[in-house]
């Protein structure tokens, strides 16, 4: 899977009472840096002098489905024509203005102070923005542009998007509950409710056929899978079968799935497996019904371009100054360290296969949540880097050394109130993050430096 790619809108705006060959170089310059980028670049590399030619240049990008529009200020405006940008397109604005050279002749730009202009009309109608000052090819704001452009990508793509929960959460689980009207309203995320115990009596009725072709599958990626008990693992794997059909027929997203007690009191296998299959086939996957967990690390999915992992933070220790992600088996294999063979194990309580067996890979991770801590939305991120460690408990996880010292990361955790699972991807990925949250009107909280 690619990660999002995000389409930029682009409209240069000006007066033609200023040094407009200049202001046309500067265009150009901003343009060829722009296509740099690892964007779609929409729009016309043309200087709109009023609002008339504003208002069908929009209607282009409208089509398009931008993701982030920037409006270059190649020269002073006034705000007229940014009102009526953000009037007719509801995505992200980004304000950029273009430095000169204090010749001690002619202001040929005016630039910054066309932004100023139009950013003093938005905040008085309470709208956002963003802005950049800099050169064509200042690489800082190229930088801030590719990230707004990534947290726009994401927060587009989750609008209309469904998942699944099937169950409740248990009992206790308060870290799990969610609220349909905001994953709507912050999200614009449906979430479908489906019976467990219905959904496990219809994996019964499975022919065991349906899940042949996904036990040749594992057989080449655990190498330990013909030593499972075989009536159990057909059963785990069923359930990933009827997993994804249901994921199919109703277009979903991510599933989150109440696994246990009932996955194995009431159908004789354990769902870890299943959803390690989901995840490793970009469909991310919750345990404990956790609607948060899933939506967290489907963002995580659409800017790594990898599948994410709901973990556990389950050992944190001072003296080494490194914690452990781990949980039951549900890791993808994409996430093993490639030094270890991957293997099949069972339950650590419950003694069912099946699930997944490694330690995780070296290298740089982003930890993110999307908390209900305090009663509050928030975006709480932290990073570090996965290290090089033997399996430190049974089925997938992983000793990572964060950004700051672990007995800080611990306070701010526990002060922040938060959930016990949180997402993780490979990759840096803080920077969209941040912005992403404050596009959906989050607040941020860090848990590492």
């Amino acid at each position: 899977m690619e990660a999002v790619v995000p389409r930029i809108g682009v409209l240069a705006v000006g007066r033609n009472t200023f040094d407009v060959p200049y202001a046309e170089q500067v265009l150009s310059s901003a343009w060829q840096s722009l296509l740099s980028l690892d964007v779609e670049l929409c729009g016309e590399q043309t200087i709109l002098f009023d609002a008339d030619q504003v208002v069908p240049a929009l209607e282009s990008l409208k089509q398009q489905s931008v993701h982030l529009i920037i409006q270059l200020q190649v020269t002073f405006t006034d705000a007229a024509m940014t009102m009526e940008i953000v009037r007719q397109i509801d995505v992200p604005l980004l304000l950029w203005s273009f430095p000169e050279s204090r010749s001690g002749g002619r202001l040929r730009l005016n630039s910054f102070c066309g932004i100023n202009l139009a950013a003093h009309a938005l905040s008085r109608a309470g709208l956002g923005y963003e802005y950049a000052h800099g050169a064509p090819d200042d690489d800082q704001v190229l930088e801030q542009i590719s990230v707004l452009a990534k947290a726009g990508a994401v927060k587009r793509s989750l609008k209309g998007t469904r998942i699944g929960v099937i169950g409740q959460h248990p009992d206790g689980f308060d870290a799990c509950m969610f609220s349909h009207d905001e994953c709507a309203e912050l999200f614009g995320v449906e979430i479908d409710e489906h019976d467990l115990i219905e959904f496990l009596d219809g994996l019964k009725v499975l022919d065991d056929d349906s899940a042949q072709s996904h036990f040749d599958e594992r057989k080449k990626v655990l190498v330990n899978l013909e030593d499972m008990d075989r009536e159990a693992t057909i059963k785990s794997l069923k359930a990933y079968e009827g997993m994804r059909r249901l994921v199919e027929e109703k277009g979903y997203a991510g599933l989150a799935v109440r696994c246990w007690p009932d996955f194995f009191t009431h159908y004789g296998g354990a769902a870890c497996g299943a959803i390690a299959m989901l995840n490793e086939n970009f469909i991310p996957g919750g345990c404990e019904a956790d609607v948060h967990g899933v939506i967290t690390a489907l963002i995580l999915q659409r800017l790594a371009g990898e599948p994410a992992f709901n973990t556990d933070l389950v050992d944190m220790d001072r003296e080494s100054d490194t914690c452990v992600f781990w949980h039951c088996g549900q890791a993808p294999v994409q996430m093993a360290d490639p030094e270890v063979d991957v293997r099949a194990t069972i339950h650590s309580n419950r003694k069912l296969p099946l699930l997944n067996e490694f330690p995780l890979k070296p290298g740089r991770i982003t930890m993110a949540r999307f908390s209900k801590g305090h009663g509050r939305a928030t975006m709480v991120l932290g990073g570090g880097e996965m290290v090089r460690a033997p399996l430190p408990f049974s089925g997938t996880s992983g000793v990572a050394k964060l950004d700051s010292p672990i007995g800080e990361v611990l306070d701010n955790l526990m002060r922040a109130g938060l959930e016990h699972h949180t997402a993780i991807v490979y990759g840096e990925f803080r920077p969209a993050l941040r912005k992403l949250a404050v596009l959906l009107n989050m607040e941020i909280t860090e848990l590492t430096g």
